[in-house]
């Protein structure tokens, strides 16, 4: 199903790159108001110099959206990646020390065919896809981002899933000496999260091993990761280690952190606020700086067609 929709997209959303330049610039000299209206980080990031190898793939259009890509140099300097740092500039600054090499990936639980897969192994599963995805943050600002992956459904049929599997847990890596942040006690580490198995069987679910034709780098989840694009970003679990299923509802990390601002299905909708703010609007990185206009907030991030049905009969109030 086609969701690439160019009459979404208004003139008045493209911004000319020389005009969002200057405004960025003068957004630089801007901290101060970057940390009043909730940017905190965004002034002093570094730009992530990208030196990673190539890793090509075929451009899925089917399940690309046409809205305008997000920069390297955005994607790569604002992060959320709590194990290196709070900061959104910190996983660029201190992700260099993370090991990605030799990495592994356990498949395990309710499965026919239990594996632990090298990452080179999983590199050659199947074909590698280029898809542009948009990806959206629930403190408020989103962005869209061109991975190279394939889906996850593409793994787990490898295992074979047990009749009795309800869910699938993605369980990431602790380095301890590597991760300055996993020392602060922020959450309860390893990060997990989880989807219900028919949402990681849904073709948008994907392994992500690389982003804008090369190999992923380290601070956006190096050396494979999850992007599930109409879930908010904290779904999308970096630096995979282990993939269970289940057959009971998994605890990740930030419901067990939080449960009162967090749940477990976190898919995008506009009309369920977090208890601080609200998740009506969204601010786009790179667009215009301080300046981005606030666009509206899609129900399912934009992803409706395709994830709606999933859905059917539930209070997504309720479960939110």
């Amino acid at each position: 199903m086609l969701i690439r929709k160019p009459d979404d997209i208004l003139p008045s959303e493209i911004t000319d790159e020389a005009v969002w330049r200057s405004r960025r610039e003068l957004m630089l000299r801007a901290g101060v108001t970057a940390a009043a209206v909730g940017l905190s980080g965004w002034a002093s990031r570094s730009a992530f110099a990208q030196d990673a190898g190539a890793l090509p793939g075929k451009s899925n259009a089917a399940l690309s959206v046409m809205d305008k890509q997000t920069s390297l140099a955005d994607i790569t300097s604002y992060n959320n990646y709590y194990e290196f740092g709070l900061d959104k500039g910190d996983p660029a600054a201190r992700a260099g020390k993370l090991q990605t090499r030799p990495w592994s990936v356990s498949v395990e639980g309710e499965v026919g065919k239990p594996r632990t897969f090298t990452i080179e192994e999983l590199l050659k599963l199947a074909p590698m896809e280029d898809r542009v995805y948009r990806l959206r943050c629930v403190e408020g600002w989103s962005m869209v981002i061109p991975w190279v992956g394939y889906s996850v459904s593409e793994l787990l049929k490898q295992v074979e899933p047990a009749g009795n599997a309800k869910y699938v847990e993605f369980v990431t890596a602790v380095q301890r000496e590597n991760m300055p942040g996993v020392r602060a006690g922020v959450l309860d580490w390893p990060y997990v999260e989880a989807l219900r198995i028919d949402e990681a069987m849904n073709p948008l679910a994907m392994l992500v091993f690389g982003l804008y034709g090369k190999v992923l780098p380290n601070q956006n989840g190096a050396p494979l990761r999850l992007a599930v694009p109409w879930k908010y970003g904290f779904k999308s679990a970096k630096s995979l280690v282990k993939i269970r299923l289940v057959e009971k509802m998994p605890t990740s990390s930030w419901v067990k952190a939080a449960p009162q601002e967090y749940g477990f299905y976190a898919n995008v909708n506009p009309n369920v606020p977090h208890p601080r703010w609200s998740q009506a609007t969204e601010r786009r990185i790179g667009e215009d700086g301080l300046f981005t206009p606030k666009r509206k907030t899609l129900m399912f991030n934009g992803y409706g067609e395709q994830v709606a049905s999933l859905y059917q009969g539930m209070d997504l109030k309720a479960n939110y």
